[in-house]
């Protein structure tokens, strides 16, 4: 009589070990999404409550590492009529993925800041639409928004300087 093999303890346990890696990557990095493959899984993590384990007949997929965090002076603002002062490019929240930048949560909004105002450290700024993923920018120090360095719906290249937080 054939059994059918039982998955030990130790891949159980690899395994979630694994899918604990993965969520703690999102949560450093601040993504909503994430994908991992090898030859034997493929596990889907997402925060809107997906997550999924199935086997793959397909060749390893390249895993691409997490972005780390831009350094504030990796690309400089586009001039303004008033420009920004260097020294307050030392204090701009950068764009952390290419994508389109949004003031506010929806069209016809308020938007989640504006100039002048006073921010937590982890306050949403803005989302970034990043392959239809909605991907909240937090404020990374309490602060008073001086600068917003965008506007509502523009397209953002990775290290691109957002908002400046004084």
């Amino acid at each position: 009589m054939a059994q059918t093999p039982r998955k030990s303890s130790d891949e159980i346990a690899k395994k979630t070990q694994l899918v604990r890696e993965l969520a703690q990557i999102m949560e450093d990095t601040g993504l909503v999404e994430i994908d991992f493959e090898d030859d034997k899984i493929s596990v889907h993590l997402s925060k809107t409550g997906s997550v999924s384990h199935a086997p793959m007949m397909a060749a390893p997929a390249p895993i691409a590492a997490p972005a780390a965090a831009p350094s504030p002076a990796a690309a400089p603002a586009a001039p303004s009529e008033d420009a920004t002062a260097d020294s307050d490019l030392d204090h701009a929240v950068n764009s952390p993925m290419v994508g389109r930048a949004y003031l506010a949560p929806e069209p016809g909004a308020a938007v989640f800041v504006k100039e002048g105002d006073n921010v937590k450290a982890g306050q949403t700024l803005l989302i970034i639409e990043a392959m239809k993923v909605m991907n909240p920018i937090t404020a990374p120090k309490a602060g008073v928004v001086s600068r917003i360095l965008i506007e509502d719906g523009q397209p953002v290249e990775f290290g691109e300087p957002l908002i400046v937080i004084l």
